[in-house]
């Protein structure tokens, strides 16, 4: 297993989790962007899962 991918693709996974939780608090949060968000970080999580 190679951990450095690993450890940056958990770091992505929080970039990600921050990015979509600002989006979340804003006063008109745009769901199209919220979706695709979610996308990448489900895809993260699937290719951090499969290490």
């Amino acid at each position: 297993m190679d951990t450095s991918h690993v450890s940056a693709l958990e770091e992505k996974h929080r970039g990600l989790e921050t990015r979509l939780r600002d989006e979340m608090n804003r006063p008109a949060p745009d769901n199209s962007r919220i979706q695709a968000l979610k996308k990448q970080k489900l895809r993260i999580k699937e290719e951090i899962a499969h290490h």
